[in-house]
Parts: C-alpha cells; structure tokens; sequence
C-alpha cells in the first residue's frame, strides 16, 4: 500500500482492479491524521481502547490497521492468536509502540484529492452514511445481545469501503456512476457500476478483503450473499437504511426498510421507529 494512484479509464479485469487498489496508498480522515500525531507525542500514555476507538471511527484507518494486523499475525505462530476483528484487538495485537513505528504521519483525504472537489464531497457522503450504518449494526446487535457486536460494527463501517476507495483512486469514474444514478433513481448501483467500471464494487471488495486475509468473520458479515445469516443481514439491513436516509427519512425504500428491521429485531414498526431515532 504505497503508489499514489489516479484513475481515468477502467481496468481490464476484476484482477488488476485488485493489483490496483492493493497497491495504492490509502489516505485517512484529516482528524484521524491529527489525533494520531497528538497521540504520538504522548505515546507512552496512550491505551489500545482509547486509541483503538479513534481509529474505529475512521472506515479507511480501519482497513489499514486490520490489513497490517493480519499481516503480522499470519507472520507469526497461527494457532495460538485469534483474528483481530477490531482496531482495539489489532493494537493489543501489534503493541502501542509497533504501531506507531508501522504508522508514521499518514497522507490524508483532503491532500490526495485537493484538487478534486467533487471527489472530496463524495467521499465525506459515503463515509458519513458508512458512520450512520456501523452505529444502525451496533445498535441491532446489542439489541439481538449478539455477542460479536463489535466485529458487526466494524463490518457496517467497512461495508462500502471500496466505493471509498474509488472515489480516492478513481474519482472521474465514481461520479460517472453517481451521475448515472442521479439520472436514473431505479438504476441499481451493481449496474451503474459494471456499465462504468466492468466490475462489481462488491466483489472488488471481498476479493481485497481475501487480498489483505481479513478476518474470515469480517470478510463473511460483509458478504451481502450471505443474507441469511442473522449478522450479515444486521449489517445488510443498516447499511441500505444509512443509503435511503442520508438525504431524509422520507424516501420510498424506508417502509420496506422499516419492515425488514422489524423483523430482524423481533419487534414493531412503530417500536423499530422510535429505536432507530434514538440510534440517530
């Protein structure tokens, strides 16, 4: 993860899609950067939660110190370490002062794409509805009193991390897609996304996630395919009510929505309701 990368047509195959991204620097949120380097100052005082809880909030740190976790932990004896399936667990992993020697000043979002104001406003779109679709999953699942609620929220929060990723990389192509749906609201993402890109987000992402040997959980909850399953679809469920509700609770998909999460949670609409505000 170290080219600077920008793309202006598509790539051939979903392989180079992969060979591409793998490669690329991932840029974070400006404040992730900041806190970090306030942290570092201070190193000798900072805990994995509190620092584990700042990346969290962050989808693209997120990847990186999972990705970088996996690395090491496949590195070292497998049988005796657990996959880190959140930040926190990946810190207790790495220790404090590796991680820091692993992550120096990180390139921000801002600075890749200065010169690409559109690209900024639709990246800080997806990673607010990522936000708002990771606290959905955490509520559901503390509801369900899941006991891998945490990995749920970090599933939510990386639900869409390749469209993230798009918007860095290639973000000519991320808004012909967003123009493409603009023009036409049945328009699924899957098929905008394949007429511009030739490939699935979607797939591009569980296949970087296998790339980068994500946790095998992780990788599953974030699999849509899976809808069956009761964790896949809490994530499912708060990821499509984040994508209808981001610009208001009145569009058409949000009865369905509702409807879904109710039976997912065992309890009324009008229940589900008021739950879902106060997760808001």
């Amino acid at each position: 993860m170290s080219d600077r990368l920008r793309l202006t047509a598509p790539l051939p195959s979903l392989d180079a899609w992969v060979e591409a991204f793998a490669r690329a620097e991932i840029p974070v949120l400006t404040e992730t950067a900041e806190s970090l380097e306030q942290m570092r100052a201070t190193e000798d005082d900072v805990d994995a939660n509190g620092l584990g809880e700042m990346i969290a909030a962050d989808p693209l740190m997120t990847l990186k110190v999972l990705a970088l976790a996996s690395e090491l932990r496949r590195g070292r004896s497998i049988g005796l370490q657990a996959d880190p399936e959140t930040p926190t667990a990946a810190l207790v992993l790495m220790g404090i002062s590796p991680f820091f020697r692993a992550f120096g000043p990180q390139p921000t979002m801002e600075d890749v794409l200065a010169d690409h104001e559109q690209a900024i406003l639709g990246l800080s779109r997806v990673m607010q509805r990522a936000e708002r679709a990771s606290r959905y999953a955490l509520g559901f699942a503390a509801h369900r009193a899941d006991p891998d609620a945490a990995v749920i929220h970090s599933a939510a929060l990386l639900h869409d991390f390749a469209e993230m990723l798009l918007w860095v990389h290639a973000p000519d192509l991320a808004l012909q897609i967003a123009a493409l749906q603009d023009a036409d609201h049945a328009l699924r993402s899957a098929a905008a996304q394949r007429q511009v890109l030739g490939i699935e987000l979607a797939d591009l992402e569980q296949a970087l996630m296998r790339r980068w040997h994500l946790p095998e959980l992780l990788t599953h909850i974030t699999d849509d395919k899976h809808a069956r399953d009761p964790q896949v679809r809490c994530v499912h469920l708060a990821v499509r009510l984040a994508r209808h509700t981001a610009r208001g609770w009145d569009d058409a998909a949000v009865p369905d929505d509702l409807h879904d999460i109710a039976e997912l949670l065992n309890l009324s609409e009008s229940h589900t309701l008021k739950l879902l505000h106060e997760f808001d």
